[in-house]
């Protein structure tokens, strides 16, 4: 199937989209989620972290709770797109090591997980309205970490 310049721009805006958030969350820079999101965006972390909100809960939840992590770094791949007008869904891959101190061990736990993104067409661009983690494999997790989702 061959895809048309437009279906091409949009595959590209949106996986930009995919990236910025990434870089966003692995630098700390949580305001920069708001060049990502729509204003009314729902973020669904609750299978891997137990948090449901909005963007501005989600950057608070953020700035506490990654205190503990001394490092990270998503790595997402193999996304499929859904783009039908100017609503598009896709599904992604993610790669997510963590390095914590765990009772004063340092300590790696992996989350491999799926994404599960809804976009709308805005007049800036595409911005996520929907973001829902799912999980998958995880490994290394502390019974804390664990409880979370409890």
């Amino acid at each position: 199937m061959a895809l048309s310049l437009q279906q091409i721009s949009d595959r590209f805006e949106i996986q930009d989209l995919i990236v910025s958030y990434c870089y966003a969350v692995d630098s700390g820079e949580f305001d920069a989620l708001d060049d990502c999101f729509t204003p009314d965006a729902v973020i669904d972390y609750s299978e891997m972290v137990g948090v449901k909100g909005s963007l501005d809960e989600i950057k608070k939840f953020l700035k506490e709770s990654l205190g503990a992590v001394k490092a990270y770094l998503h790595a997402v791949s193999t996304t499929q797109y859904t783009i039908t007008g100017d609503t598009a869904r896709t599904r992604t891959a993610v790669y997510n090591p963590m390095q914590i101190d765990d009772n004063g061990q340092s300590r790696v736990m992996v989350f491999n997980l799926w994404y599960h993104h809804e976009y709308i067409r805005t007049e800036a661009g595409w911005r996520i309205s929907s973001l829902r983690e799912q999980a998958c494999i995880s490994e290394n997790v502390p019974d804390w970490v664990k409880a979370l989702t409890q």
